[in-house]
């Protein structure tokens, strides 16, 4: 199995295939419509799953068959086993340790919720000349997805990035949720876990990327963070993520505040409603944010 053989599929195509009834009911959702509350739950039910299994073909494949936990979890084991063994096979000897060591490291960099990527907690004393092929290697390759940290939230918002300054997410999901060690139980019984934001921010990372021109880029500064802005067109679109239904998020709420803008979307397992100048979007929706807007 080739590294960019494997595209992991999105929560829409996860829905079309295993509930069809679901999936024609969530095709129908229309702007700003309340969903009725036995559907909202069916389609947190269906995201929670997604959570588990993934976009891993493989994965997939297995869950349509014998909807398996388990069975999920050992295909996820050995797919991490099959791309750390391609990283020593791609790329000669020289940074292959160093690429394993950067792949190793993304649970431990996302559990810290920091600012921004630490080379120190690759390795202790870790510069940025010491890992950057890596990160280069790894990204290029399509395994990690890179979010730059911007300076000003405006357009063109490529123009504002921090280059030294950004954080790194996993490609799929379910590879992170395994990576991360979470229990599949502590997801279908939605208990609070200690990965559940990270984890949450890495799934709509993954189901909004390809829908705007522009990659996502986060913001944070003295006053505070945005977990994602998204340009769309010329607009500037603030994005908080959460993986329950807390709604309190200060830096968020200021900063819609002080720049009203068009759309500000809150992603939660809230139903679809708008606060104010806010846009509460059910997680399970992510896939469909730019059609929605």
């Amino acid at each position: 199995m080739s590294i960019h053989s494997d595209y992991p599929l999105t929560f829409d195509e996860y829905l079309s295939a295993v509930d069809t009834s679901l999936y024609a009911y969530y095709c129908s959702i229309e702007k700003n419509q309340q969903i009725e509350d036995i559907f909202h739950s069916r389609l947190l039910d269906a995201y929670n799953t997604y959570l588990i299994i993934g976009g891993m073909p493989e994965c997939f494949a297995s869950w349509i068959q014998q909807k398996n936990p388990d069975k999920i979890s050992h295909i996820q084991e050995e797919l991490v086993s099959v791309y750390e063994n391609d990283f020593s096979k791609h790329n000669g000897k020289i940074n292959s340790g160093r690429i394993l060591m950067v792949f190793r490291s993304i649970v431990t960099q996302l559990a810290k919720e920091n600012e921004k990527f630490m080379y120190s907690a690759v390795r202790e004393g870790g510069r940025a000349r010491d890992f950057e092929e890596a990160i280069e290697w790894l990204v290029s390759a399509g395994i990690l997805n890179r979010l730059y940290n911007v300076s000003k939230v405006e357009h063109p918002i490529a123009a504002f990035d921090g280059l030294d300054c950004f954080k790194l997410f996993v490609f799929d999901t379910g590879l992170l949720k395994h990576m991360a060690g979470v229990d599949n139980r502590a997801i279908l019984l939605k208990s609070d876990y200690q990965f559940k934001g990270p984890l949450t921010e890495n799934f709509v990372l993954q189901q909004i990327r390809s829908q705007f021109d522009a990659e996502p880029r986060y913001f944070s500064d003295k006053s505070g963070e945005l977990d994602f802005v998204i340009q769309h067109g010329t607009e500037m679109i603030p994005i908080e993520v959460k993986g329950g239904e807390d709604k309190s998020a200060p830096s968020f709420k200021r900063y819609v505040a002080e720049h009203q803008p068009d759309h500000a979307i809150r992603f939660s397992k809230r139903n679809y409603r708008k606060d104010g100048l806010i846009t509460n979007l059910p997680l399970y929706l992510a896939c469909r944010t730019k059609e929605l807007l």
